[in-house]
């Protein structure tokens, strides 16, 4: 999709305003706290210290490219069974952060989601539940491609 925008605009502003991709939260805008996050090509980015002129034919998924064929992601259904979130605001930066490690590790433990999920706070859970939805999400997706 192409989208006209100053050279100055930042990704985030083109996500939520151009194309209404409102799950991508701003935050801090200092790319701390994670709540911006989209996956760039797979890997975890921060949209709100990325120029969207810089982006170009890259791939960019937002927490709501997860879901396919009207079935959420099973990452995201996981975040529901185990309550991995409370008022929600960091849980589509968390959720896609989840993603990417399991792209990259679809079998990982729990020092790996730890540390996936780093770059992400959370004000609300302590991060527990949040650890065992992505724990779970990879059993879930694992079960799925047998």
């Amino acid at each position: 999709m192409e989208v006209a925008i100053e050279p100055s605009t930042l990704l985030l502003d083109v996500l939520r305003e151009s194309l209404g991709l409102t799950g991508t939260r701003r935050g801090c805008e200092t790319s701390y706290c994670g709540a911006c996050t989209v996956l760039l090509d797979g890997q975890t980015a921060h949209s709100c210290t990325i120029l969207a002129a810089l982006v170009g034919e890259r791939k960019i998924t937002t927490i709501e490219g997860l879901a396919q064929g009207g079935r959420l992601d099973p990452l995201q259904e996981s975040f529901i069974e185990h309550n991995g979130f409370q008022c929600g605001y960091c849980t589509p930066g968390m959720i896609l952060a989840g993603k990417a490690l399991l792209l990259a590790n679809p079998n990982p433990s729990e020092a790996d989601v730890r540390r996936a999920i780093d770059g992400n706070l959370c004000r609300c859970t302590g991060y527990q539940k949040i650890v065992k939805a992505i724990m779970e999400g990879a059993k879930k997706r694992a079960a799925d491609l047998h």
